[in-house]
């Protein structure tokens, strides 16, 4: 258990290091931490924390550097957040517009690498249903009907229907009404053997369009597998922690592009209420080890449908990175969800 000097100390270490990636040595110590202490008496709390763990010596360097250890320690007990600077939040807000779903998350990866100039990351998860918000049928000409179909997370689908008759305007009203009142927000495949039962006793003159919007729903709309989305991978090659190691980075981009182990460690988040933060191996993914991995879920009227999040060095503004991919997280779920 540490003392509040030794915790004074090694927050005072870890921010330096953040701000300068130099080993810190004692003497800059002594005069930053405001401890009123000789040179001495750090060396001695900095081997105290160096045997639990919390600080290394490089080789080269008389100095300390903070441990993934250290970091996780700073991070939960003496990490202060301040709120994101207007401009950067007025940034989000303006890219983040509620237009196609696949635009806006496009959108939100591209943000978060432009916004901590690393790699941004957003998981679209594999749904094993399409819902829908709500249907619409317009006569386009003789037996001619334009299927609108608008799904649960905003996208619009149309199909062209050509159809064994000219229907009304009337019952083209009452299909789309009919589905709309007793299904919307439920799964096509989900829906499927109860409606095509409930076709039997509605007028022989929309059971046709209602088979034509089940089918549409069904086979026409299937969601892709999901997907990870990575942009700013590169701004890691001017990391100058990672660069240095450029096996270590052709590994970490490999990864980037198998996407795999990324996606299995980003759902781990799915079920937390805010930010998730995996630094160094607490993250199981070999090739992360100097990495933090900085998470936080998205919604669709409170439902998760996705994760989002950073990617960048064990050295990086905690304080600044946190923020940001909690608002994005917050603005994209906004973006998302509807008014019943």
């Amino acid at each position: 258990m540490l003392n509040p000097r030794s915790e004074r100390l090694l927050k005072t270490l870890v921010e330096l290091y953040i701000a300068d990636g130099q080993p810190v040595a004692s003497r800059t110590l002594a005069m930053a931490s405001g401890l009123d202490l000789s040179s001495a008496s750090i060396r001695n709390m900095l081997s105290d924390l160096e045997d639990m763990g919390l600080v290394a010596a490089p080789h080269t360097s008389a100095g300390r550097v903070p441990t993934s250890r250290g970091y996780r320690l700073f991070v939960d007990r003496l990490l202060t957040v301040s709120p994101l600077e207007s401009e950067a939040v007025r940034e989000l807000e303006s890219g983040l517009q509620p237009d196609s779903p696949q635009r806006l998350v496009h959108a939100a990866s591209t943000l978060l690498s432009e916004l901590t100039h690393f790699a941004g990351v957003v998981v679209t998860p594999q749904r094993s249903d399409v819902a829908f918000r709500q249907v619409e049928f317009l006569r386009l000409s003789d037996r001619r009907v334009l299927l609108i179909l608008v799904t649960l997370d905003g996208d619009v689908q149309n199909h062209l229907i050509q159809t064994a008759c000219d229907y009304a305007p009337a019952a083209l009203i009452e299909a789309g009404n009919f589905l709309n009142q007793h299904y919307a927000g439920q799964g096509m495949s989900g829906i499927a053997q109860r409606l095509e039962t409930e076709l039997v006793g509605l007028k022989r003159d929309i059971t046709e369009l209602m088979s034509a919007a089940l089918d549409f729903g069904r086979q026409s709309m299937r969601v892709p597998e999901e997907a990870v989305m990575i942009s700013g991978g590169n701004n890691l090659l001017h990391v100058r922690d990672l660069s240095e190691n450029m096996n270590r980075l052709r590994e970490l981009f490999d990864t980037f592009e198998r996407k795999t182990e990324l996606l299995g460690l980003l759902n781990q988040s799915r079920e937390a209420q805010g930010v998730s933060l995996y630094i160094g191996d607490e993250s199981g993914v070999i090739t992360l080890g100097e990495c933090s991995v900085v998470t936080a879920p998205y919604r669709i009227n409170g439902l998760v449908v996705g994760t989002l999040g950073v990617i960048g060095p064990t050295r990086m503004a905690y304080e600044r990175v946190i923020p940001i991919v909690d608002i994005t997280a917050r603005l994209v779920s906004s973006a998302l969800s509807y008014g019943e």
